[in-house]
């Protein structure tokens, strides 16, 4: 309770503000309406179309669904994100919000929320997938494999792949098609190349946790390297969409991002350093912003 003399309304919008926030950094929202927008390019690649209303119930049901696993990860690793620099100030880390079993009961009912909207808004199908993406983030990467294996951001990164076929299969809920598969694939060999640059920059981090990300286990030199061989692998399958149909855009977009992402990766290479491996980590995320906003105007682009 305040003891400041300020008029009501005053106090009421900075904590107005920082309630926002909080919502926004529990349930990782900035990740969330990205895997979003990963959903919406899968609609835009598949066969067919469906109507905007639809369309736009998917893109949320996947978004409140990877919303619900970014909290339900952050509830689990509270113990995990105090030994952080990166991560000590979060909600649950500093007390701002207290761990108890209503997060649990209102995280799951955020990420029913999301599955039951992607029913509703498409079919059963796209709701098991955005169900499985969900569940691959929440449970099999954080639960399972964070805290036991190096390869666990390998295996994490199938989250990405379900966004897209979630959406794919709200076009079409038969078996997805080439082209959907194939950025399916991209989606999935783009996680580990993204992520290790981050964990490079925040190695001290993730050995004070005793968690063992590949930095830690093989050391950053060697984990600059195999951030190359991912990135190589990557701008790779990030072409094969070109061959099975899709636009000059996105040809244009995947050659773009792709020289970027090596010319970065191949930097953090040779010099496996904090500031390359940030270079690294924000380049990934050009590449794919550039993959996903190119796909998502293909249909224009066919009309």
């Amino acid at each position: 309770m305040t003891t400041d003399t300020a008029p009501a309304a005053a106090r009421s919008a900075p904590r107005a503000a920082t309630g926002w926030r909080l919502v926004f950094d529990l349930f990782k929202l900035r990740i969330g309406i990205a895997i979003g927008a990963t959903a919406l390019a899968g609609l835009a690649i598949a066969p067919g179309g469906i109507d905007a209303w639809r369309a736009i119930g998917v893109v949320l049901a996947v978004t409140l669904a990877s919303a619900a696993a970014g909290a339900f990860n952050q509830y689990v690793e509270r113990d995990i994100d105090r030994s952080m620099r990166r991560t000590r100030n979060r909600a649950f880390v500093t007390g701002r919000l207290v761990a108890g079993p209503v997060w649990p009961l209102t995280i799951g009912a955020v990420a029913c929320a999301g599955v039951g909207l992607a029913w509703l808004a498409a079919n059963p199908l796209s709701a098991l997938y955005t169900a499985l993406g969900a569940f691959t983030y929440g449970v099999v990467y954080t639960v399972w494999l964070k805290r036991r294996t190096a390869w666990n951001i390998v295996i994490g990164g199938l989250a990405g792949s379900f966004a897209v076929l979630a959406g794919a299969a709200a076009v079409d809920p038969g078996l997805p098609d080439p082209t959907t598969l194939a950025f399916a694939v991209v989606l999935f060999l783009w996680t580990p190349p993204h992520f290790w640059s981050l964990a490079i920059a925040y190695r001290d981090d993730y050995a004070a946790a005793r968690v063992p990300m590949l930095p830690v286990v093989v050391g950053d030199a060697a984990a600059a390297r195999a951030v190359f061989s991912g990135a190589a692998m990557l701008v790779a399958a990030s072409l094969v969409p070109v061959f099975l149909g899709m636009s000059w855009l996105y040809a244009t977009a995947a050659v773009a991002g792709g020289v970027l992402m090596l010319v970065r990766a191949g930097q953090l290479a040779l010099e496996p350093t904090r500031p390359r491996a940030l270079a690294s980590f924000h380049a990934s995320l050009v590449q794919l912003s550039l993959l996903i906003v190119a796909a998502s105007v293909e249909p224009l682009l066919r009309a």
